[in-house]
């Protein structure tokens, strides 16, 4: 009897992968990356005569890898894509359209983690002078400075999501919610942000002029427009939330609290933190402070 899987080309099987990703609510971005990462692995098995994915075997994909060391990648960025070769061809076996996972025996590099830029109080201070005319993207900042939330979660954000002191989040990585509190300082700038919000028929929190959502590229092309005229070098809109957990840990809030509000998958994401911050209390604390 023949168990072996029909072939399928490595088109029809991608197309497979991202509905797949599509159903279990992975975020554009992520499916933009998989995307990118694996269009790359099929450019280099056409140009090896290699058109299904039942024929790619781990020799195939370990001549892929050692292809990108000789193309300038960091190793940083070969990790990701072999990411992406594990997800998609764990999807592949685990869907019976192959006989086996040839990406199991791949090891990623090592590489060092650059540590986390994180602003002085001078430095947020200068950000926020500089965008405190622009009620909008202040909200931005201080919401993201005073929960630690992604950016994209930021842009998520809907009406419904806003309780009185605090938000809640959606992470469509997983499936999940979360509920981060909201501290004065972050509640008084959304307070003026939906004072002057456009009365549109969208449900997103943070909307253009004319109603449409405020993507994410919108607010980091905002934020490094104020970093810059604020005189900050160097930082980037990721850096409120690193800022965020840095300072929540150096007054002492504990590292389990903050892995579940900034959604952390392991607290060790967390804890790495504790390399660049110097504790001021001797007990770890529930309580998060201002920044």
């Amino acid at each position: 009897m023949n168990n072996l899987p029909d072939p399928i080309s490595f088109e029809a099987a991608l197309e497979k992968f991202l509905a797949h990703l599509k159903d279990h609510k992975r975020s554009t971005a992520t499916s933009v990356a998989y995307h990118g990462d694996l269009n790359q692995l099929h450019a280099y098995l056409t140009e090896k005569r290699l058109t299904q994915t039942t024929s790619v075997q781990t020799l195939h994909l370990q001549e892929f890898v050692a292809h990108l060391n000789t193309q300038g990648y960091t190793p940083k960025s070969i990790s990701r894509k072999i990411n992406s070769l594990k997800t998609f061809f764990k999807f592949l076996h685990e869907s019976g359209l192959h006989t086996h996972n040839p990406s199991s025996p791949l090891t990623h590099p090592k590489y060092e983690s650059k540590a986390p830029r994180i602003l002085t109080e001078a430095e947020h201070r200068a950000l926020r002078d500089a965008a405190h005319l622009d009620i909008r993207i202040s909200a931005v900042i201080e919401l993201l400075l005073q929960t630690g939330i992604r950016i994209g979660e930021l842009a998520n954000l809907r009406m419904e999501d806003l309780g009185k002191n605090e938000i809640t989040v959606r992470v469509f990585e997983n499936n999940f919610k979360r509920s981060v509190p909201l501290n004065k300082t972050a509640v008084s700038a959304l307070q003026n942000y939906l004072a002057v919000r456009p009365a549109v028929n969208n449900d997103h929190v943070f909307v253009t002029k004319t109603g449409h959502p405020l993507l994410v590229r919108n607010i980091r092309t905002a934020i490094d427009r104020y970093f810059k005229k604020a005189g900050v070098k160097g930082a980037k809109v990721n850096d409120l939330r690193h800022t965020f957990i840095a300072h929540q840990l150096k007054n002492g809030v504990h590292p389990d609290l903050l892995t579940t509000l900034v959604g952390h998958r392991r607290k060790s994401s967390t804890e790495k933190y504790l390399d660049y911050v110097k504790i001021e209390t001797t007990e770890f604390s529930s309580r998060l402070s201002e920044l």
